[in-house]
């Protein structure tokens, strides 16, 4: 039976692969690796292909079979893939332990970097070899015996209980539902939202209607249902999913994997030297000092709470007035922040959609990226996929294609939820030819109804937008070396540069009109509504700029201080509640326990990114302000200095260089509606 996930392929074939491919193909990979690098250690590897080729032709061959089934296991998930990935887990860990943690390959980068050789390398080739040294001391090479071993069984029970992690979130999502018999409890609720509600409930061969908690269908009731007993319901269910409370407390409950998850952490830092795991994951980012992170996100939210707090106030009166509320509940919020918004910009999410049709956004989108990057964008039609709503678009420059790109935009059942950019294939030279780019895009927007387009809320064109920069950065690089392409290298806290910077056309006129076009009618978003628009941008924004500090704080603090027995998550979430929310949720929420970017993903001690990125995208912003957003040369400037760098160079380099000079935290404030 030959295996598609051990057959070069340009890109996978994803028809082919099953469950039963996936255990026997990273097998072989793992044993075939292990052999070769046990001859390379034992040659004289005194020149760069000896040493970086080699090792990075082996480890690209091995991403090019784990990345699908790691793509299908969040986009389509099911028990076999599951069981099939999650055997893999414990292999994978204990291999990439074992190559960081080999004496004598270590020693042969050592050697190198001490060789005439090094200094005749180019500033990227450079920075491939000292970020491997610094892997190499991260990966506990300076570690002896038993340190050691017990290096690589925190490194594989951290990526059995991450996925543990994420799984009980996936299954606590998938694992309520509402149905309801009587169409008046559904008051409120726009179109797309029944439709999906009315085609669940057929699905599950059940009257009326189900309503589930995948974001689209679960924002849809926090934001419009007229039924305050139904958008607590909702609440409750969505806030303490994976947890000891709410409907089904207990259930998938991440309580004690969290616990765990902590205590690995904190172990595996101390092992490496460091004070504690917010110390160990500076140690691949921009921010100098857990110190320096901290006085960061304070200082914001200093500069932030006092309108916080006035928009809060606004709010509860609004809500007394509209509707004789007493008091504001959590599941109250959103939907009269809706209210509010509407009667004072006469604007709504639900107004904006039929001028958002996905066509025409992506249509805008492209024309944006080609304005901006000199690059075009077109879609193929034949490519072997997974699912029939998978898109793949190749991006090309001069004439020549540089990177695909798949496109896979709606929620379904088995898909994970939120969104996110993924590499599928890294640019690279193999010997005189160049292997190019190929990036996933994942969204979960509400699906088209039947005939007609999806249509988008502003709110999920900015998302598109911010998904697809991270994607320019992995596929615009002209990195040549797997280790500093694309998004590979880039210190964590710089990496939502792109991604946040291409939010800012989503609030540009010249953009707009690019990006909107009613779905019927073509017609361009009507000036009033985009003045109402624009004029709505900062609604609210302290209270969005404290949330987001909230999240960012709670994840360093606890990272820096945690202590086995002695720091209860949900005390340290309370104590940051009290010192920068402007809003206490109810004693039952369980944020926590589905907060996956730090329990589950990249971004442990490391949330804080987003704002720290956030300071470096609207300076490099305000530049297109000076010089017009659609400068071609300001543009050719962001896409040679930036994306095209990839990890090559210290992104505080890469940022001067573009920018003239370093970050100012004003230019933040100024696009957040915030006084400065």
């Amino acid at each position: 039976m030959s295996n598609p996930l051990l057959t070069p392929a340009f890109l996978p074939q994803f028809s082919a692969i099953k469950a039963e491919h996936v255990v026997p193909a990273i097998d072989e990979l793992l044993s075939r690796n292990r052999a070769r690098i046990a001859e390379l250690v034992e040659q004289s590897m005194t020149d760069w292909q000896s040493l970086v080729g080699e090792i990075e032709q082996l480890n690209d061959e091995l991403a090019q079979a784990w990345s699908p089934v790691s793509h299908l296991n969040a986009v389509q998930n099911t028990d076999e893939m599951r069981e099939a990935y999650n055997a893999c887990l414990p292999k994978l860990s204990e291999y990439f332990t074992e190559l960081g943690q080999n004496e004598k390959l270590y020693q042969a980068f050592e050697a190198f970097a001490a060789t005439d050789a090094f200094q005749t390398l180019t500033t990227a080739q450079k920075k491939v070899i000292t970020n491997s040294l610094r892997d190499f001391r991260l990966s506990g090479i300076g570690l002896e015996g038993e340190q050691q071993k017990r290096y690589a069984e925190l490194q594989l029970e951290l990526s059995e209980l991450t996925t543990k992690f994420s799984e009980n979130v996936l299954d606590a999502t998938q694992g309520w539902v509402k149905q309801v018999t009587d169409e008046a409890e559904l008051a409120g609720l726009p179109e797309h939202v029944l439709v999906a509600a009315k085609a669940a409930a057929q699905e599950r061969e059940l009257e009326g209607w189900v309503l589930t908690l995948d974001f689209p269908v679960y924002y849809g009731v926090m934001l419009h249902s007229e039924n305050r007993a139904l958008r607590q319901e909702f609440y409750t269910a969505y806030s303490t999913r994976a947890s000891d409370q709410g409907p089904k407390a207990g259930e998938w409950d991440n309580s004690e994997l969290m616990q765990k998850i902590l205590t690995a952490r904190l172990e595996l830092a101390k092992l490496l030297g460091f004070e504690n795991y917010a110390e160990y994951s500076l140690a691949t980012k921009m921010a100098q000092s857990t110190d320096q992170v901290v006085q960061f996100l304070e200082d914001l939210a200093e500069r932030s709470k006092p309108q916080a707090e006035k928009e809060v106030e606004e709010l509860r009166a609004f809500a007394a007035e509209e509707s004789g509320l007493e008091t504001l509940e959590a599941w109250d919020m959103t939907y009269y922040a809706e209210k509010l918004k509407q009667k004072r910009f006469n604007i709504s999410q639900q107004e904006l959609r039929p001028y958002f049709p996905l066509p025409r956004v992506l249509e805008g989108l492209f024309g944006v990226t080609e304005r901006l990057f000199h690059v075009s964008v077109r879609e193929l039609q034949e490519f072997d996929t997974y699912h029939k709503d998978v898109r793949l678009f190749e991006l090309s420059r001069d004439g020549e294609v540089v990177a695909h790109c798949y496109l896979d935009p709606f929620a379904r059942s088995a898909k994970r939820g939120g969104a996110w950019m993924d590499d599928c294939r890294v640019r690279r030279r193999i010997d005189t030819s160049l292997q190019l780019p190929v990036a996933y895009l994942v969204c979960n927007f509400t699906p088209p109804i039947e005939g007609e387009p999806a249509l988008l809320t502003h709110d999920e064109v900015t998302t598109l937008f911010h998904e697809f920069g991270h994607g320019l950065h992995h596929m615009l690089t002209q990195m040549v070396h797997a280790d500093i392409s694309g998004i590979n290298g880039v210190a964590w806290d710089a990496v939502e540069l792109p991604s946040q910077f291409m939010e800012n056309w989503c609030w540009e006129p010249d953009a707009l009109a690019l990006i909107s076009g009613h779905y019927e009618s073509g017609e361009p978003l009507p000036a009033q509504m985009l003045e109402r628009l624009l004029e709505a941008k900062h609604f609210q924004s302290g209270m969005m700029m404290v949330r987001q500090l909230e999240f960012s704080l709670f994840d360093f603090v606890l990272h820096r201080d945690y202590q086995p027995g002695q720091t209860p998550v949900q005390g340290v979430l309370d104590q940051v509640r009290e010192q920068v929310a402007v809003v206490t949720p109810p004693a039952f929420n369980r944020f926590q326990h589905s907060f996956s970017h730090i329990f589950a993903g990249g971004y442990a001690a490391g949330y804080y990114s987003y704002k720290w990125a956030e300071v470096l995208s609207a300076d490099a912003f305000s530049r297109f302000e000076e010089e017009g957003i659609f400068n071609a040369d300001t543009g050719n400037s962001f896409r040679t200095e930036i994306l095209e760098k990839g990890g090559s160079k210290e992104p505080m380099e890469l940022f001067v260089a573009f920018r003239g000079r370093k970050p100012e935290v004003d230019a933040l404030l100024r696009h957040s509606g915030i006084a400065a």
